[in-house]
């Protein structure tokens, strides 16, 4: 029971943190796929089941893999990770000129906090 409790949550914190970095509200994701609202608030709470379907689709508007909303080869629930998975993913999809700009905010990000 605790095993399947702990797969509901970690696909209830995957499917909003997909959500949330394809820049989609919750009303975007359910009028996309055709279920009420409520719907989509309830499985990112964790007390709605997502039918393979949904979690299909929901990849799909998202970017991210269905392995990956259902957290298939994960030993352990690492948001921070989950977050820099996402973002690597993004940025891939950017130019070349607009990922360097974006190290060099990241440095001087570092900079200014004073991490090495």
């Amino acid at each position: 029971m605790t095993d399947l409790r702990n797969r509901r949550e970690l696909i209830a914190s995957r499917v909003k943190l997909a959500r949330q970095y394809a820049g989609l509200s919750q009303g975007q994701i359910a009028a996309l796929l055709k279920i009420p609202r409520p719907s989509v608030s309830e499985v990112e709470a964790g007390r709605r089941r997502v039918s393979a379907e949904e979690l299909a689709e929901f990849a799909n508007l998202c970017g991210v893999s269905v392995a990956w909303l259902a957290g298939e080869n994960t030993d352990s629930v690492d948001h921070d990770r989950d977050r820099i998975d996402l973002a690597a993913r993004e940025l891939n999809k950017l130019k070349s000129e607009d990922v360097d700009r974006i190290m060099k905010l990241l440095l001087a990000m570092r900079t200014a906090s004073g991490t090495p």
